[in-house]
C-alpha cells in the first residue's frame, strides 16, 4: 500500500522554460516506468517539500495526476537539487506494479558500539552505504541495520551475509561477501622532533661568524 499521496498536474512547459515554473513555486517532474510512456507533470513545491521530509527511501507514493481516474503507484527514483541553495529542481517518479518485482537500493544504517573502538582505539569505517535487492514493491525494506557491537577485535568486520535479510521475500543482488563495516587499526606515525643537519648545513654554520663578532676585513 502507498504510504503518502501527492497531487500533480500535467506539465506543458518543457526545456529551459521550466525555470519560470520554479520561480512561481512549481516543481517540474516526470513519471516513467516499465512499459509506460514518460509523462511530464508538475507539483506544488511547498507540498512536495513537506512530503519529502516525511518519506523514507523506497516508500511507495500514491501519485494523483489531474485528469486521470486512478492514482499511480510510484517510488521516487531521483531528486535533482541546486548544489548551492539545495532547492528542488526536478523529480523523477518511477511507476511500479505491486505484482511485479523491481530492483532497489536499500541503505545500510550502523547501530551499536564496537569494543574494538571503545577498548582498543580502532577506527570504525562504513564501507558500504546501500545494498541492491530485488523484491515486490511492498516487500522492499526501508533500511538494513548493521550492529557493530558484533565487532570485538581490531580489523574485525561485518559482511552483507551477516545482516538480517528475509530471503523469502527479498533476493539479494549484492555479493554476500562484501564488507559493510569494519574497525581498522589506528596508524601511529612517529616523527622526529629535531631534524639532523646535513653536511652542507653544518659546514655553513661553522663558517658563519659568531654572534657579536666584527665582520671580516676586506682581503683577510
Amino acid at each position: 500500500m502507498a504510504n503518502s499521496e501527492l497531487q500533480v498536474a500535467p506539465r506543458m512547459v518543457l526545456g529551459k522554460k521550466v525555470a519560470a515554473l520554479r520561480r512561481g513555486g512549481v516543481t517540474p517532474a516526470n513519471v516513467f516506468g516499465h512499459k509506460i510512456e514518460s509523462t511530464s507533470v508538475q507539483a506544488d513545491t511547498v507540498e512536495l517539500t513537506h512530503l519529502l521530509k516525511g518519506m523514507t527511501r523506497n516508500a511507495i507514493l500514491s501519485l494523483k495526476v489531474e485528469g486521470e481516474a486512478a492514482p499511480r503507484s510510484v517510488v521516487i527514483r531521483q531528486i535533482s537539487r541546486d548544489p548551492v541553495s539545495t532547492q528542488i529542481l526536478h523529480v523523477d517518479f518511477y511507476q511500479i506494479s505491486m505484482t511485479e518485482k523491481m530492483r532497489a537500493e536499500v541503505r545500510v544504517v550502523l547501530t551499536g558500539t564496537s569494543d574494538a573502538v571503545a577498548t582498543f582505539g580502532g577506527v570504525l569505517l562504513q564501507t558500504l552505504e546501500s545494498i541492491s535487492v530485488e523484491a515486490f514493491p511492498g516487500d522492499i525494506p526501508t533500511q538494513f541495520v548493521a550492529d557493530v557491537s558484533a565487532i570485538t577485535q581490531l580489523e574485525g568486520a561485518i559482511h552483507v551475509r551477516d545482516l538480517e535479510i528475509d530471503e523469502s521475500k527479498v533476493t539479494l543482488m549484492t555479493d554476500p561477501e562484501v564488507v559493510v563495516a569494519r574497525v581498522a587499526t589506528p596508524r601511529v606515525a612517529t616523527e622526529e622532533t629535531a631534524a639532523v643537519p646535513t653536511d652542507e648545513a653544518a659546514a655553513a654554520a661553522a663558517a658563519a661568524p659568531a654572534a657579536g663578532a666584527p665582520p671580516a676585513a676586506p682581503g683577510s
